[in-house]
């Protein structure tokens, strides 16, 4: 026979002259034109306001006129800055604590979710209720509880070591507040991306688990956590870099204060450009932020191996 059948029973297709498949392999991989809309939609969404907010640096501008050019003045005046410090490390203590909190109990409650109980579902379903709601509603709802005079704050208060209630309003208690109600907002969203995976481990780990004699526990720290341990990186790099731009429920919460106890580098960069109408020094702060950001993601990813990841399933 001049044509041989392929393994999936697929009648195999002669290479072409470059040593490409020819019929309906070829279409198998689509080509570089492809790619062309979601190009346009990330250099016109993503490029270009990244190189406006560069430029923007460079400037001084108050929101009305032509920019004008003043050089490196913006970036001298980082350093000068008695608060972009304390800044940059309110938002590192906030990321740390929410990445710290956010990743396991998303993780326990993601594999515990993924179970086969019909219960579990609909518990699920509850828990993930504040998927569906905005940043705005959730931040006044909390506020409202957070009221020390009238909100569920001074009834609990008591039992959790804080008798007047104040949360809000105190200098440490105030980004541990900040950091309960972002977990409450974004716990169910990592749970579902735990669920997922969770769910795609294959049943056979465990019965050959089982076999060997390992429990629940045993189970979970040698099967399901390496199974998720891709999972886990990308939740933890959405953790870290959501919670580094993370400002809309601090400035409706807190406003940045007691003082400015919980202005973070994103809500530091909103007062200098939109309450001190300085846009070109927020830019320079809105440039470091993106900075730090990558640079964060890329470590993540490079400590990890995640630029290498294969699936876990292979070889199964």
């Amino acid at each position: 026979m001049s044509r041989s059948l392929a393994r999936d029973g697929q009648e195999a297709r002669p290479p072409t002259r470059r040593g490409r498949p020819a019929g309906p392999l070829a279409r198998e991989r689509p080509g570089l034109v492809w790619t062309i809309p979601a190009g346009c939609l990330f250099v016109a969404f993503g490029l270009l306001p990244i190189a406006g907010v560069i430029y923007l640096s460079f400037t001084s501008w108050n929101g009305l006129g032509n920019p004008q050019w003043v050089g490196a003045d913006n970036w001298k005046a980082l350093t000068d800055d008695p608060d972009i410090v304390k800044s940059i490390r309110l938002t590192a203590v906030l990321t740390v604590v929410c990445w710290a909190t956010q990743t396991p109990l998303a993780l326990l409650l993601g594999v515990w979710a993924s179970g086969r109980q019909r219960n579990r579902k609909v518990l699920a379903v509850v828990f993930g209720a504040p998927l569906l709601l905005s940043t705005v509603a959730i931040a006044l709802t909390w506020q409202a509880l957070l009221d020390p005079n009238f909100g569920l704050a001074a009834t609990i208060g008591k039992y959790v070591g804080v008798p007047d209630g104040n949360f809000l309003g105190h200098p440490t208690r105030a980004l541990g507040a900040v950091a309960v109600v972002v977990g409450w907002q974004f716990i169910p969203f990592h749970t579902l991306i735990y669920q997922g995976a969770a769910s795609q481990v294959p049943a056979v780990l465990y019965e050959a688990a089982s076999l060997d004699g390992a429990g629940r526990v045993r189970q979970f720290f040698a099967v399901t956590l390496p199974q998720l341990r891709n999972t886990i990186v990308a939740s933890s790099v959405l953790v870290v870099v959501g919670t580094m731009t993370y400002f809309e429920s601090i400035l409706l919460l807190t406003g940045g204060g007691p003082g400015t106890d919980t202005r973070t580098l994103p809500l530091h960069m909103y007062v200098k450009g939109f309450i001190a109408f300085d846009m070109g020094y927020a830019s320079a702060v809105a440039v470091l932020l993106v900075l730090l950001g990558a640079t964060l993601s890329i470590l993540i990813v490079r400590i990890t191996g995640y630029q290498r990841m294969t699936s876990q399933s292979e070889g199964l």
